[in-house]
């Protein structure tokens, strides 16, 4: 075995969440990682659909490649198919054209520092030493990673630009690849397939056929191809993720610290002790990446930003930018055959909810229990919609309950028992709630819109609660829309912590 050079480590990985989670005693449902740059979830086509067709065939070998996807990747490059080389993410690339262009006794330049490490490994994995003499290959990161600043291009050739944030950007060195330029870019960031593992390198036809030769044959799974074909079919619009990323960068600034000029989905912060920063951050449940010069951080979405300043506030012991997160929190995900759903919740809320998985009325109803109930809910997902809705507002309530379930925990010291009555225009809606842990449903409704009381049976067997409500009126979306509240005002009070530390019943145990 070929000895590698003296100073050669290897990449290393981040901690696992539940290692994480063991060395401050939290558990891993309170983690949130913020030290990936990836989105916060996948996108509406990564879900089990898109690739039910390739699974299928699981047992074949894609024979001729993948056409399909070289064509549309060339068509949102801007490319032809021929320029194309794909691999199984960026550092797979990354150490393709390490392992083409460099060998024992040469030198790999690397600009700017720090930047991406897996280059240094690259290098020595080809054998090469990394130096800025005559080397010949040049790798460079733009925008770079961790800082998030957009430099210019070195004017050594050959060059390697890793343009894996290129999307947040919107500048790219694809216009010089017939100057010994090579693009390297991924499908993990603003796609959000990191877990995929797929990218593409952009080279002149000579340079890409010649990576190709050193390639691995079909470098690439069936089902990573058919999520990139997906994803190239409804390209991502990156402005929510860099208006949020400005926003978390104002609440940086409220807390005294100068993050840098970022042109990515990400923040580089200096401090001065990072490693302690990190610890403390991460005691809090909220993971960033440190460095010998500050903290890195991905955007996901406001609720979770949030998270991540209110603490980085109390960390650096000043006033939070944001309104602080309650207690009693729980996250859910919820993934079958025809659906993906996600849940955040916070028993003691303020009534901050979005619900988006594109079921219409079952969000609009979900939605009204949550706000009702006084939780802070997110819940998003995607479903098989083009079936119909029954799928995705069944699993939507399932999911509901399951959070609703973790963050009651044993549940001692709560209510347990709510009731309310909800008049609203032509319908009137009385509920009880019961969260002694005894999943049971009663649900009467004159007039039902959609699925209503499946929905609410859904809820009640995965949140173990007993619900009993019924509503009349003349209009289905009425009497529907009137039973939610009802059921969320009583879910409200049920909740609600009490002196004392049991479960309260005459029977002494539940």
């Amino acid at each position: 075995m070929r000895t590698l050079p003296q100073a050669f480590a290897p990449y290393s990985w981040a901690p696992s969440t539940e290692e994480l989670a063991r060395r401050v005693e939290l558990n891993p449902a309170q983690i949130v990682r913020f030290d990936g740059n990836v989105p916060p979830w996948p996108r509406p086509s990564a879900r089990p659909g898109t690739i039910a067709g390739r699974l299928a065939e699981i047992n074949a070998y894609p024979h001729g490649g993948y056409p399909e996807l070289l064509q549309a990747i060339a068509g949102y490059a801007g490319v032809e198919p021929d320029q194309i080389v794909l691999g199984a993410g960026a550092d797979d690339l990354i150490l393709l054209c390490a392992r083409a262009f460099a060998g024992p006794g040469d030198s790999v330049a690397i600009a700017d520092s720090p930047t991406y490490p897996l280059y240094r490994v690259a290098a020595g994995l080809a054998g090469a030493e990394v130096g800025d003499s005559d080397p010949a290959l040049t790798f460079t990161c733009r925008p770079n990673n961790p800082t998030g600043e957009l430099g210019g291009l070195p004017a050594a050739r050959p060059l390697v630009v890793d343009e894996a944030y290129w999307e947040y950007a919107g500048e790219t060195a694809a216009h010089l690849l017939d100057d010994g330029v090579v693009v390297i870019r991924t499908f993990s960031k603003a796609f959000g397939l990191a877990g995929a593992r797929i990218g593409y390198a952009l080279a002149d036809r000579e340079t890409a056929a010649e990576l190709n030769r050193r390639q691995a044959p079909l470098a690439v799974t069936t089902l990573s191809a058919q999520l990139a074909l997906a994803g190239l079919a409804d390209p991502p619009d990156v402005t929510p993720v860099t208006e949020e990323r400005q926003r978390v960068e104002r609440g940086v600034r409220a807390l005294g610290l100068e993050p840098l000029p970022s042109w990515t989905n990400f923040l580089f912060v200096p401090v001065d002790d990072a490693a302690a920063l990190g610890d403390t951050l991460l005691r809090s449940g909220v993971v960033v990446r440190t460095f010998a010069e500050g903290i890195r951080f991905n955007v996901r979405d406001p609720e979770d930003d949030d998270l991540l300043l209110d603490a980085l506030a109390r960390a650096l012991s000043m006033p939070a930018p944001v309104a602080p997160a309650g207690a009693r929190t729980a996250r859910r995900l919820r993934a079958t055959a025809e659906t993906r759903i996600r849940v955040r919740l916070v028993l003691d809320g303020a009534g901050r909810v979005r619900v988006a998985t594109g079921a219409g009325l079952a969000d609009h109803l979900l939605e009204q229990l949550a706000f009702h109930a006084g939780l802070d809910v997110v819940l998003e997902g995607a479903g098989d919609l083009e079936t119909g809705d029954h799928h995705t507002a069944e699993d939507a309530a399932i999911a509901l309950g399951e959070a609703l379930d973790l963050a009651l925990g044993d549940r001692r010291g709560i209510a347990r028992y709510g009731d309310a009555v909800v008049p609203m225009d032509d319908a009137l809606a009385r509920a009880a709630v019961d969260l002694g842990g005894r999943p049971w449903a009663e649900v009467s409704l004159e007039h039902e819109s959609g699925m209503a009381a499946h929905m609410l049976g859904s809820l009640a067997q995965a949140g173990r609660l007993a619900i009993h409500v019924e509503a009349t009126g003349v209009d289905g979306h009425h009497c529907s829309e009137a039973a939610f509240k009802a059921v969320g005002r009583a879910l409200r009070k049920a909740v609600a912590a009490e002196a004392g530390r049991g479960l309260p019943s005459t029977k002494g145990l539940v």
